[in-house]
């Protein structure tokens, strides 16, 4: 058929043409809507930023620092995404006992919260391990409360989860946007001690440790997280399993862009980059990271 040829008095007619020269994308996800494209990935320690002249607004995509594994494991960061004025500046949170924040323009992410009863974390963040609380996060929506057992609440960031006894699996962390930490399991006695997983989210949280039984201390596996741009799952770190005397370590939580390391020994699993929770114990949270797309 004649895809030019005309039809009856007011009919519409459409024709059109591809260019040859265009080239199709191998992952359309890192291109938004209106033509924008990913242009720059912001790692910590960066403060300043350079954007072409002309450009006026910034798409952003902020994830910040995952919280650190201490007894319970570390909430994961927030993540906040959206429209702002371009501007020359940035921060992107490291890991750490509190995540630290991400900011670019009025686009921010808070930091995850640190587990064991360590200050809450920030901004959408997720709660520590052992009951702290998840926070509301950059479009208002409430954390989860902490402190459940078998499981804490959900939330822009989920709750920590809370503490169970001897031969019991402690809480896990809450699921949500950013997940909670998983709580610890220090209870004295003869059975097997288990301390709760991270919750799972777009941003994993960390697994808690375990410790004082006499026959088995095993440690909480990490949250999975999401990679946006792949919609791959970021795994959760595996925990270690201890006898007597010796810490059952958490697995870190899987980061918007890299998966939670596992536990080994007494030592937790840090956390996936961007934003993943730290493993209990003593596990830094995965760092903050920063997209830009115009």
């Amino acid at each position: 058929m004649n895809p030019n040829r005309k039809g009856q008095a007011g009919n519409p007619v459409s024709a059109g043409m591809q260019s040859a020269a265009v080239t199709p994308f191998a992952n359309t996800s890192q291109i938004l809507p209106y033509g924008l494209f990913l242009r720059q990935t912001i790692n910590t320690g960066t403060t300043s930023v350079t954007i072409p002249s002309g450009i006026t607004f910034v798409y952003a995509i902020a994830v910040g620092g995952g919280g650190g594994g201490n007894t319970g494991g570390g909430g994961a960061g927030g993540i906040s995404w959206g429209w702002t004025l371009a501007t020359s500046s940035c921060v992107v949170g490291a890991g750490g006992g509190v995540g630290g924040y991400t900011r670019y323009g009025s686009i921010i992410a808070g930091g995850g919260g640190g587990g064991g009863g360590t200050a809450g974390g920030a901004l959408g963040g997720g709660g520590g391990g052992n009951s702290n609380s998840g926070i509301t996060n950059y479009w208002g929506i409430p954390g989860g409360t902490g402190g459940g057992i078998p499981k804490a609440s959900q939330g822009a960031g989920g709750g920590g989860g809370g503490n169970a006894g001897n031969g019991a699996t402690s809480g896990a962390g809450g699921d949500g946007i950013s997940g909670g930490g998983g709580a610890s399991n220090g209870s004295a006695g003869a059975l097997t001690n288990t301390a709760g997983a991270g919750g799972n989210g777009i941003i994993g949280g960390g697994g808690g440790r375990s410790a004082a039984s006499t026959t088995s201390n095993v440690g909480g596996v990490g949250g999975t997280g999401l990679n946006i741009f792949t919609g791959v799952i970021t795994t959760g770190g595996t925990a270690s399993t201890q006898g007597s005397g010796l810490l059952g370590s958490g697995g870190g939580g899987g980061g918007i862009a890299g998966n939670g390391a596992s536990a080994s020994g007494n030592n937790g699993g840090a956390g996936g980059l961007g934003g993943g929770g730290g493993g209990g114990n003593a596990a830094v949270g995965g760092a903050g990271i920063l997209y830009l797309f115009y």
